[in-house]
C-alpha cells in the first residue's frame, strides 16, 4: 500500500467535517506504515521514544503568595525541576542559562522571577529581548494573563517597529517589562536612552531567549549590541542579571559568557514530562540508478502531510527554502480540492509574509481553525501555535539543534506525536539518512560568534561612541579599543578632548548597521495585478538577484507572480499574477580573489607525499546572477531559460581552501581535473555543514582548476557573511575528518557513476566524475 492509497482510504469524499479526525487515528496511520512494503523500504530508522514522567520540586518558600496561588489555580501544584532550579539562581542575583527541549516550561523559568521582583517592588524593571517580532507578542500576551490572574499591577508593553508612534513616550516612562528584539534595542532604544531613563536606573533582569539563534553573524553582532546594552546600565548604576534560555545545543555555557561576558549556571536537566513520540527517517527510493536519481523529497514529503491531514492530524511541514515552502503548499493544496475542503485547511508561513498575515495563521493553529502549516524555520522556535501532533521535516534542516526543534514543535501538549525527517538528494540529507546515530546519538552543534571580529565591532563601537563617550583607557570588546578610537578620531567621526572621545559625525549609525543581513537594503515586491497597487512581501537585496530578478515567477501563499520590471536602484519588483506551470531558479557565477592568508598546511599524505594543501584566510568574493532556469512544478525538468542583467556583488570575507598537491593528478588531462575538482567541491560543500553550526546556503563554494593564488586545482568553501564568524578556521582544524567523511560517504552512495546524493549527477558534470573523485580521496 502506497502513501497514496493510504492518502485515498482516509480521504473519504462523503466525510465534509474535517474539524473532527477522520477514520484513522494516528496509532493507526502508523501501523499502517510500518505494514506497508514500499513505506518500509523507504524507512532507514524507526525510532519509538518512550513518554518520561516529570520531575516535580516544590515552590520556593520566598515566592511571592499571589503567585503560588495563581498558579494552583490553574492546576500547578509544584514546579518542574529545572523551573525550581531557574528561581533559586535568579532570586540569588547569578547569570543563568536553562537548556532543556522544547515545551518543557522555560517561559516560567524568567517569568517567576520578574513577577516577583515587581511584586516586590513596583519600582523594578525588566528586559525581554526575543530574536523575532511574533515570539515577543506571545510572551506579551501570556505576560499580561499571568499578572492580571495573580492581581499584581504589571505594565507590560512590546516596543518594536510596529509599535504606535503616540504609545512609545508612555512604555518608556511607565513600562515595567519592556518586551522588544534585538534589532529594536540596536536602533530605538540603546541610542535614546536619555529617554529609557527609568527603565536603565531600574533594570534588574535582561532576559535573552532562544539564545541558540544568537550564533554566527546575527549573533555576533547581538553580543555587541549586549555589550553597548551593560555599558548604559553602568553609567546608570544599574547591574542586570541575565536569564538566557536556548536549545539544545554543544556549548550553551561558552554562548552565554560570549554574550554576558561574564560566569553563568548551567541548568540543562529537563524535570517536564514528554509524551510518547515516534520519530521516522525516510529516504526516497531511486527512480533512475544508471542516474543515481531519487524521488522528489518534496514529493514524498507531499504524500506524507496529506495522509495526515486527511484523517484530521494537525500537521506542521518545514522545507528549507522560501520557493520549497511555497511548492509544498502547492502541492498539498492540491490534494484538498475546494469545496470539498475549506481554503484555509492548509497555509503558509514564512518571511516575507505580512505580519497581520502571520497572526492570523498563528491564532488559526491555536484554535484548530487551520489543520496544517508549510513553514521555513521561522516557526521552528517557541511560538504557541497550539497542540501538534505530527511534523514533516522535508530536509535535514542543517544542523542537529534545529532537527531536534522542529521535530518538538510535534508533542507539544503530552500525547503521541510524530516526526518524518524526509531526505533530500543532499550529501548532506544523503548521509544523515544513512546515519540517523548522527541526529539520535550524538551531541548537536556548537553555537559560534566572533563578537570581535573587526567588521562586527567598530560599527558597534561607533554606536556606543554615539550613545555615551568613550574614556582613553576604556575597552570594547578588543584590547586595541584605544587604536580603534584612535583611527575613529582621524576619519573625523569621533573628536578627542579631555581624555574622552565624543561622536562628532552627523549620521545616526545605528541606523546604517543591519544585524542579520550583510546589507541593510530590502527589495519590495509590489503587486499591480488588475491595476491594483499592494505590498506582498520583502526580500533582502543580497537573495533579490535569485529571486525576484525580472521575468522570475515568485511564491506567495501558493499563489504565482511573475517579476515584470525590478527597479534595482529603488529596491522595487514589480509582480503580476500569472497561472503557468514552472516555477523559476536562478544560478550564481562566483569569482574568489584571497587577499591574506592565514595559515597553511599539506595534509592527506599517501606514501609519505600530500595529497592536498589547507589554508584558511580573506577572501573578496565576486558574484554575479548570470542565467535562470524555468522547471516544471511537479517534475522539476528544464523547459527554458533565460539571461539575468544585474550588477555584481561582492562580499569580503573569510574562506577555507583545499588545493590539490603537484603530483595528486599524474597525467591526467585538464577535463578530468576539472569534472574531478567540480564533483570533489560539490561533495566537501555538502558536507561541510556536518561540522558546523549552519545552513549549507551560509557557505559558499568556488573551483578553480588553476587558482591564482595557490597555482594549483582548489576548492573554496567561504563563509557567506561579511569578515566571517569562524567557519573557515574550523574547517581548516577539521580537514582531515571532513576528508574521511568524503571517502565515506562516496564509497557508501550506491549509484554508479555520480548523483546529487554525492559529487553531483555524472550526466550534468562528466560521467567519470564519481571515479575522478574516488581516486582524489584514495
Amino acid at each position: 500500500m502506497t502513501t497514496e492509497r493510504l492518502f485515498d482510504i482516509v480521504n473519504d469524499p462523503m466525510r465534509t467535517d474535517v474539524r473532527s479526525p477522520g477514520r484513522l487515528g494516528l496509532e493507526q496511520i502508523l501501523d499502517a506504515y510500518q505494514r506497508d512494503p514500499d513505506f518500509a523500504s523507504m524507512v532507514t530508522r524507526w525510532e519509538r521514544v518512550p513518554a518520561v514522567a516529570p520531575r516535580l520540586a516544590p515552590f520556593p518558600v520566598w515566592l511571592d503568595e499571589r503567585i503560588v496561588r495563581t498558579l494552583r489555580g490553574r492546576g500547578i501544584h509544584a514546579l518542574y525541576s529545572h523551573q525550581a532550579q531557574a528561581l533559586e539562581a535568579a532570586h540569588a542575583r547569578k547569570h543563568t542559562v536553562v537548556v532543556t527541549p522544547t515545551a518543557s516550561g522555560k517561559t516560567l523559568c524568567y517569568d517567576l522571577p520578574v513577577l516577583h521582583e515587581i511584586a516586590k517592588d513596583p519600582s523594578a524593571r525588566a528586559l525581554f529581548i526575543f530574536p523575532t517580532k511574533a515570539l515577543a507578542q506571545d510572551q506579551l500576551a501570556e505576560l499580561e494573563r499571568l499578572s492580571t490572574e495573580m492581581e499584581i499591577e504589571l505594565k507590560t508593553y512590546t516596543y518594536d517597529g510596529d509599535t504606535p508612534p503616540q504609545a512609545r513616550a508612555a512604555i518608556r516612562s511607565a513600562g515595567h517589562v519592556v518586551i522588544t528584539n534585538p534589532d529594536m534595542l540596536h536602533t530605538g532604544i540603546l541610542p535614546h536612552h536619555t529617554k529609557w531613563v527609568k527603565l536603565f536606573e531600574s533594570l534588574r533582569y535582561v532576559v535573552l531567549d532562544e539564545l541558540h539563534m544568537y550564533r554566527g553573524v546575527f549573533g555576533s553582532n547581538v553580543a555587541n549590541v549586549l555589550r553597548r546594552l551593560r555599558r548604559i546600565c553602568a553609567f546608570y548604576g544599574s547591574h542586570p542579571t541575565f536569564i538566557c534560555t536556548s536549545a539544545t545545543i554543544a556549548n550553551p555555557v561558552e554562548l552565554a559568557r560570549r554574550h554576558v561576558e561574564e560566569d553563568v549556571v548551567l541548568i540543562d536537566e529537563s524535570g517536564a514530562p514528554r509524551g510518547e513520540k515516534v520519530l521516522v527517517f525516510v529516504r526516497p527510493p531511486v527512480v533512475n540508478a544508471s542516474l543515481g536519481i531519487r524521488r522528489s523529497a518534496l514529493l514524498t514529503g507531499r504524500d506524507i502531510a496529506a495522509t495526515l491531514l486527511a484523517s484530521g492530524v494537525q500537521t506542521i511541514c518545514f522545507t528549507r527554502t522560501r520557493v520549497q515552502t511555497e511548492l509544498l503548499l502547492t502541492y498539498l493544496r492540491s490534494r484538498f480540492p475546494q469545496p470539498q475542503w475549506p481554503s484555509d485547511l492548509v497555509r503558509g508561513y514564512r518571511g516575507g509574509y505580512l505580519p497581520s498575515e502571520r497572526r492570523a495563521i498563528e491564532r488559526g493553529l491555536r484554535d484548530g481553525s487551520v489543520r496544517g502549516v508549510v513553514s521555513t524555520n521561522a516557526l521552528e522556535l517557541g511560538i504557541d501555535i497550539g497542540a501538534l501532533q505530527a511534523a514533516v521535516l522535508v530536509g535535514y534542516p542543517g544542523t542537529v539543534a534545529s532537527t531536534l526543534q522542529q521535530m518538538g514543535r510535534a508533542g507539544r501538549r503530552g500525547e503521541l506525536a510524530v516526526a518524518f525527517l524526509v531526505a533530500t538528494s543532499s550529501p548532506t540529507d544523503q548521509y544523515v539518512i544513512e546515519h540517523p546515530d548522527f541526529v539520535l546519538g550524538r551531541p548537536p552543534e556548537q553555537g559560534l560568534v566572533n563578537p570581535d571580529n573587526l567588521h562586527v565591532l567598530v560599527g558597534h563601537l561607533k554606536c556606543a561612541a554615539f550613545e555615551l563617550p568613550f574614556d582613553r583607557a576604556e575597552r570594547f570588546g578588543t584590547e586595541d579599543t584605544p587604536g580603534v578610537l584612535s583611527y575613529l578620531d582621524e576619519q573625523g567621526i569621533l573628536h578627542e578632548a579631555g581624555g574622552r572621545y565624543h561622536w562628532s559625525d552627523q549620521a545616526f549609525p545605528a541606523e546604517a548597521m543591519s544585524l542579520r543581513t550583510a546589507s541593510n537594503d530590502n527589495v519590495v515586491i509590489i503587486d499591480t495585478t488588475a491595476g491594483r497597487t499592494r505590498v506582498i512581501g520583502e526580500v533582502d537585496r543580497f537573495a533579490a538577484p535569485v529571486l525576484v530578478h525580472e521575468q522570475a515567477i515568485y511564491l506567495h501563499e501558493s499563489r504565482q507572480f511573475q517579476v515584470e520590471r525590478l527597479d534595482w536602484p529603488s529596491g522595487k519588483a514589480y509582480v503580476s499574477e500569472v497561472k503557468v506551470d514552472h516555477y523559476t531558479d536562478a544560478g550564481l557565477s562566483v569569482r574568489i580573489r584571497v587577499l591574506d592568508s592565514f595559515a597553511s598546511e599539506g595534509v592527506a599524505k599517501r606514501s609519505g607525499r600530500e595529497r592536498f594543501g589547507r589554508a584558511h584566510g580573506e577572501v573578496l568574493v565576486t558574484a554575479l546572477a548570470t542565467v535562470y532556469k524555468k522547471l516544471t512544478m511537479y517534475t522539476h525538468e528544464n523547459v527554458g531559460w533565460g539571461k539575468i542583467t544585474l550588477p555584481e556583488q561582492e562580499l569580503q570575507t573569510t574562506s577555507y581552501w583545499l588545493s590539490l598537491a603537484a603530483d595528486a593528478t599524474p597525467g591526467w588531462p585538464r577535463e578530468r581535473v576539472e569534472v574531478a575538482l567540480a564533483g570533489l567541491g560539490d561533495l566537501l560543500h555538502g558536507l561541510a555543514p556536518l561540522f558546523l553550526m549552519c545552513d549549507p546556503h551560509d557557505l559558499g563554494l568556488a573551483v578553480e582548476v588553476r587558482s591564482p593564488h595557490t597555482e594549483r586545482p582548489t576548492v573554496y568553501l567561504f563563509d557567506m557573511t561579511p569578515g566571517g564568524v569562524g567557519f573557515s578556521e574550523r574547517l581548516f582544524r577539521a580537514t582531515d575528518a571532513l576528508l574521511e567523511r568524503a571517502r565515506e560517504h562516496l564509497a557508501a552512495c550506491d549509484c554508479e557513476s555520480g548523483c546529487p546524493s554525492c559529487v553531483g549527477p555524472a550526466y550534468a558534470i562528466g560521467h567519470d566524475v564519481k571515479a575522478s573523485v574516488a581516486e582524489l580521496l584514495a
